[in-house]
């Protein structure tokens, strides 16, 4: 069997994985809350011992942070994972288990999905090849490329997330003087991410912008906020909650035209992550494809990538699960 892990900030996917010929089949799958765990082998144990203790070959885990020599440390959980030590703990031979970036994961995860995996937000020329990029926002924002050697696509991770945000208009400017004042650095996943959207609409309320029914602030207290504001703007209960939706999606068009034009992503760019499919119909809007176009002379490049989202949320568990089956030099 094959042991596959999504780690988040949130929470823990893993999946074991049976070789069926030259495929992998997922056998069972399950999710864990992050922060209920000391680490991450505590959450691998209980798994494993719910599924009879089966006898694990390989492992590969995409932890949402870097990774570094064997060594991942994750950007919005305390777990600092070691490679040789993990493999340790549940039993594995060394080399046999793999810590790679979590949009890594993704990437490699997008040549195990089908056509009915994905929805167009831009068809692009139809001839379009190159180099792709993957964004994904979610409870942060990871980013990573997909570098194209004339035969086949290669995942490389980056921490593009976390580069500084741009404001691109006046109200841009004074949502980051706010951010920047409470805060200090104010990157890009600040402004888009599940804590992202939180951000913007808390600014809507510190400057008096919009409106909302009577006590909707104070119940977002103790729960997802961050669904329920984009549940709001759905629903169109007031305008501050759409307002921070509209920002937010403007924001994630922006930023997947800026990584489209520095990996030159002109095969293709994807939208992944748990949020972009939960808000599709404002992805449909014009505010993400007017984000992503609106980069001076560089909009008619742009206007021939094709832009996706990714709507199946197993794509790491399927990419970590790829990246394990695969021989230890494959991914070098």
């Amino acid at each position: 069997m094959i042991l596959a892990g999504d780690i988040g900030g949130t929470k823990v996917n893993l999946g074991l994985f049976r070789r069926e010929g030259a495929d992998l089949r997922l056998v069972v799958d399950a999710a864990f809350p992050s922060r209920r765990y000391a680490g991450l082998a505590e959450v691998v144990r209980e798994f494993l011992s719910t599924q009879g203790a089966p006898r694990v070959a390989a492992a590969a885990f995409g932890v949402a942070g870097p990774v570094r020599h064997g060594v991942g440390r994750l950007t919005n959980l305390p777990w600092l994972l070691h490679e040789v030590e993990l493999a340790a703990e549940l039993g594995l031979a060394p080399g046999r288990l793999r810590l790679l970036n979590d949009l890594e994961a993704n990437a490699w995860g997008l040549r195990q999905l089908a056509a009915e995996d994905f929805v167009t937000l831009n068809p692009g020329d139809p001839a379009a090849e190159g180099h792709q990029a993957i964004i994904a926002a979610g409870t942060g924002l990871g980013e990573a490329g997909l570098f194209w050697d004339g035969h086949r696509h290669l995942p490389y991770p980056c921490e593009g997330g976390h580069a500084t945000f741009g404001p691109m208009n006046a109200l841009d400017a004074e949502l980051f003087g706010y951010l920047h004042r409470r805060d200090g650095h104010v990157s890009w996943e600040k402004v888009l991410s599940g804590m992202g959207l939180v951000n913007i609409y808390e600014f809507l309320c510190a400057t008096g912008r919009g409106t909302e029914p009577a006590g909707f602030a104070e119940s977002l207290a103790g729960g997802d906020a961050a669904a329920a504001i984009a549940r709001a703007a759905g629903e169109g209960t007031g305008t501050r909650c759409a307002q921070a939706l509209a920002m937010m999606v403007r924001y994630y068009g922006a930023e997947a035209g800026n990584l489209a034009l520095k990996l030159m992503a002109t095969g293709g760019v994807f939208l992944g992550g748990g949020i972009a499919p939960k808000i599709l119909p404002q992805l449909r809007q014009p505010e993400f494809m007017a984000g992503f176009l609106e980069h001076g002379p560089m909009r008619p490049l742009l206007a021939g990538i094709p832009v996706r989202v990714v709507l199946n949320a197993k794509t790491a568990l399927l990419g970590a699960a790829h990246v394990a089956a695969l021989p230890a030099t494959a991914t070098a």
